[in-house]
């Protein structure tokens, strides 16, 4: 009798392995080995192409950075920014945060070419997208971290998502907060991750109404950022200026350090300390750098994990800038 009832019905253990894998395929999660196997060579690929593009030019580093960021923010990382509009499909790259701003569009298509040369058809464009925004921390100076791995690239972009997801930098506190917390960040995750700034270079037209009409920046300061980006709309509107005013090639707490002495760039850049609710998170970056980048990449894969493709769901692209 033993016999014959272990033989009608499945054991316990295969009904859990069973149920085990069933959830998996719904539910994929991230993995840092994710590509181990498929892929082994993915990281040294990813990182010798991101290290050659930055040493070409090093404000590329914090461009693909916001790319990653960009892309998390607006229907998760699904490696939707990097679609190119069709007669089908407007895209994310037109959308205002991203027009004429968003940039290494290139650098992740010479990544994905020297990617497919070693393992075609098995990394996203997503993926690809992450891996760059870390080594490019890395080769700045920044913390390392494990990227999770494992998402699928969208089959969709939305326009109106990006223009209505990514916070502008015209945002107060109140905004920024409320923008973060939508895709499940904290008021620390924002501050840690607004700490990107200490690299890269913004737009005069992204900054001109701070430097010329409000009180909470430094006089030298604004005297300094007015004499590259002229008051008049449409005059110098591309003019660059660096976030970081001190280091702004090198991932440090400077960005922090700076907003003490209202030397923030961005209106939404000095929002942080202005005697709200994150002026003592601030403070705490600006006097322990240790703090601010271990909670910036706790943050970072916080923001790795918003609603990923995984499974079944979405494809592995071949052209990152466009569907198969």
């Amino acid at each position: 009798m033993a016999a014959s009832s272990s033989s009608s019905s499945p054991s316990p253990i295969f009904t859990l392995a069973f149920l085990l894998l069933f959830m998996g395929s719904i539910n994929a999660q991230l993995s840092t080995g994710f590509y181990s196997s498929s892929c082994p060579k993915l990281f040294s690929t990813v990182k010798s192409t991101v290290q050659s593009a930055i040493s070409k030019e090093t404000r590329m580093g914090a461009s693909l950075l916001r790319l990653f960021f960009h892309d998390c923010f607006v229907n998760g990382c699904d490696g939707s920014i990097l679609l190119d509009d069709t007669s089908s499909l407007r895209g994310e790259k037109n959308a205002v945060p991203n027009r004429n701003s968003a940039r290494g569009f290139n650098v992740i298509d010479d990544v994905k070419s020297a990617v497919e040369n070693v393992c075609p058809g098995v990394v996203s464009c997503a993926d690809i997208l992450a891996i760059a925004a870390r080594d490019s921390v890395v080769t700045l100076g920044g913390p390392n971290w494990d990227v999770k791995l494992g998402r699928r690239d969208a089959r969709t972009a939305s326009q109106s998502a990006a223009n209505n997801g990514i916070p502008p930098p015209t945002s107060n506190l109140n905004r920024l907060i409320s923008t973060f917390s939508n895709v499940g960040l904290s008021t620390r995750d924002m501050v840690a991750l607004s700490g990107a700034h200490t690299i890269g270079q913004a737009r005069c037209t992204s900054f001109r109404a701070r430097i010329y009409n409000e009180t909470n920046i430094d006089p030298s300061f604004a005297r300094t950022r007015q004499s590259n980006c002229p008051r008049t709309n449409g005059t110098g509107d591309n003019n660059l200026a660096p976030l970081d005013v001190q280091t702004s090639t090198v991932f440090d707490n400077n960005y922090h350090k700076n907003l003490l002495q209202n030397r923030g760039l961005l209106h939404s850049d000095q929002q942080l300390f202005n005697g709200g609710s994150t002026d003592s998170i601030v403070r705490t970056y600006s006097n322990n750098p240790g703090n601010f980048q271990s909670d910036f990449v706790a943050a970072m894969i916080k923001m790795g994990d918003i609603k990923p493709l995984t499974g079944s769901n979405g494809e592995i692209r071949k052209n990152c800038r466009r569907l198969n």
